[in-house]
């Protein structure tokens, strides 16, 4: 048996505005602020900087990836599927102590929906934002920072 169904969610841009910070400390620490908001429209742009405050590693590169985790089921039968949908480079090289590098994702070109949480207990689509840095010894560090997608009420 198929069901198909839509949900169609608007909220209004003025309700949701906010900032959010998002550091990862590790041997290189580093701040990712100046984020605009966490909750963004399809069309909207991811806009930010990277400031390095102090640098101990030596990075290689570093990726800013868009990532999407559905959910089905509930309970013991619950099915969970993560799909990287976009990633972004942020940067190639080693930075140095004082560097900031400008952020500005564009989310147009991209396979969006609006986020969804908990809908009948049996489904969630939900998007994050992942900065993975890689170092010369390709280890890899994460910070990992959920986003919430919605659509714009048609004027």
């Amino acid at each position: 048996m198929c069901i198909r169904f839509a949900i169609i969610l608007h909220l209004h841009p003025s309700t949701i505005a906010s900032r959010w910070k998002l550091e990862l400390k590790t041997a290189c620490t580093l701040n990712l602020s100046t984020i605009k908001a966490s909750k963004y429209h399809l069309k909207d742009v991811i806009i930010g900087k990277i400031y390095f405050l102090l640098v101990r590693i030596k990075i290689k590169n570093m990726d800013l990836e868009i990532r999407r985790r559905e959910s089905t089921g509930s309970g013991a039968n619950t099915h969970v599927e993560t799909e990287t949908l976009a990633k972004y480079e942020l940067m190639d090289g080693a930075p140095v102590r004082g560097e900031s590098i400008p952020i500005r994702l564009f989310l147009s070109p991209y396979e969006l929906t609006p986020t969804h949480r908990n809908i009948n207990n049996k489904f969630s689509v939900k998007y994050y934002l992942n900065l993975v840095l890689v170092d010369e010894e390709d280890r890899r560090y994460f910070k990992q920072q959920e986003i919430t997608i919605y659509r714009l009420q048609d004027s």
